[in-house]
Parts: structure tokens; sequence; C-alpha cells
């Protein structure tokens, strides 16, 4: 994942963006010890691409001596994704699975990537397996909720977000996701108060802010809008994202809040 500090960040870009980004987020955030996810750190997010093609190639070799390996698995196919190769993602992440039908930290990432993919309700069918009703994961729980944003079923999403915000009260990547899904489903009052709600906790996410700037800015308080985008972008592009939202809105046709992404990215 790269900061939105690289490069301006279009306000529809953001709309187009946001469900996959918890499924992407979720992924990265986790650590490895084996916690209720199953998930395992696999790289630092702030690695250069050549780190990301190195990866590629030394957990390629690691996965093709023993494809049944989980932590080679893993590690290759998150390398994968990070250099646009999804697909082969997937095939790596299946073939894994098939030899760990259990192994809940598999499942939770071939969830991931095939969401990433695209293959919403085949990731749908992966994250019900990755968790159980009575272990539920919050991040899965998350994950869920952003694959059926994507999918446009917003207030099944949304009950997804609140279940895990009984388990993680405050959460700010499950805040962020349940305030993006308010925005989705036009709600832009609730969007903002729980973008806010979001923005508060410590440490923030960029991401965050550059949302509820988004969301603050559909309303049309555009200089509040462009007052919270300057705390992580120059203020030549929070200038520009407002600009540019401004103009959508001028043309008074439906705003893509709906809009859906051609991939996300990690």
């Amino acid at each position: 994942m790269r900061s939105t500090r690289s490069g301006s960040l279009r306000p529809l870009a953001c709309l187009a963006a946001l469900a996959l980004v918890a499924v992407l987020t979720a992924s990265c955030q986790t650590t490895q010890s084996t916690d209720t996810t199953g998930s395992i750190a696999l790289a630092p997010v702030d690695q250069s691409d050549a780190d990301w093609r190195r990866d590629v190639v030394v957990y390629g070799e690691k996965y093709r001596a023993n494809p049944a390996d989980v932590d080679s698995s893993l590690r290759y196919a998150q390398a994968l994704r990070a250099t646009g190769q999804r697909a082969q993602a997937v095939a790596v992440l299946e073939q894994t699975s098939l030899a760990n039908p259990s192994n809940k930290m598999v499942l939770g990432e071939y969830g991931r990537a095939l969401a990433e993919a695209g293959e919403y309700q085949q990731a749908l069918d992966v994250f019900d397996r990755a968790h159980t009703p009575d272990r539920p994961d919050w991040r899965i729980l998350s994950a869920q909720g952003a694959v059926l944003d994507q999918m446009g079923r917003h207030e099944e999403a949304q009950r997804h977000y609140l279940t895990a915000l009984k388990i993680v009260p405050n959460e700010p990547s499950v805040l962020s996701n349940l305030g993006l899904s308010y925005a989705l489903s036009k709600d832009l009052k609730d969007a903002e108060s729980t973008l806010r709600r979001a923005a508060a906790q410590h440490p923030v996410d960029p991401r965050v802010r550059q949302n509820l700037a988004l969301v603050v800015g559909l309303q049309g308080r555009f200089a509040e809008a462009e007052s919270i985008a300057r705390a992580d972008l120059p203020p030549d592009q929070a200038a520009a994202n407002v600009a540019y939202l401004r103009q959508m809105l001028a043309k008074k046709t439906d705003l893509p809040i709906a809009a859906r992404p051609p991939a996300g990215s990690s």
C-alpha cells in the first residue's frame, strides 16, 4: 500500500476504491503471531517495488519447493499481489488452501486475494470458512463487509461492521469502513459522524482523514473539506481534489457513490 502523499487522490477515485481498502488493510496489519485472523505479517507496507519483486523470486522458489508450506505461500501471494499479479496470487492461495483446508490463516488471505481480484461471491464463500460463529474474527467480519459493499449490499455490510465493532469498539479501520459504507448508501450524515469517530483514534491512518474530507465535501462544505485534506496532502493536491469535487457536484449528475474499482491495491 502507498501513502496518500504519493499522489493526488481524486475524490471519485476515493469513492471507487473505498470498500476494497478494508480487505487489503486487514491483510497488511496482521502480525506474525497466530491471532484470531490467523494472518501473518508478510512484509512492511512501505517496501519498494524492487523489494516486492525480490520477494516474488525468493518466496516463489520456496513455494514451488513446497506448495503446502503456509508461510512461504502467504508471503509469495502477498508479493504477487503487490506487483499486480492478482490472478496468480489467487491461484497460489487456492492450491495452499487445498493442502491446508482448515487453516484459517490461509483462508483469510485467500478470501482477501479473491476480493481484490473482483471474485466477490467466491470471496464471501471462503470468508465464511475463515472463522466460525462461536469464534468470530473482527477482521474477517470487516473484510466481509467490504466485499458486500462492493456488491451493493450495503445494509448487510453495515451489519457486519457493527458486529465487528462489538468485538473491537472504536477500531479505526472498522469505523472507517462503516463510514464509507454509509457514504456508498448516500447516508452522508452518518458517514461523517462515523468517519470523525475513526479520525479521533490514534494513530490516524491518513486515508481516514481523506475519506472524511471527501464526505464533508460531498455535503458542499468545500473549505472545511480542503482543510481536512491538507493534514495529509500538499496544499495544491488538497485544493485540486476539492476543485474536482466541486466540478462533479456542479454537473448535477448522479455522483457515482456506488462506483466499483477495476481492482484494489495493497
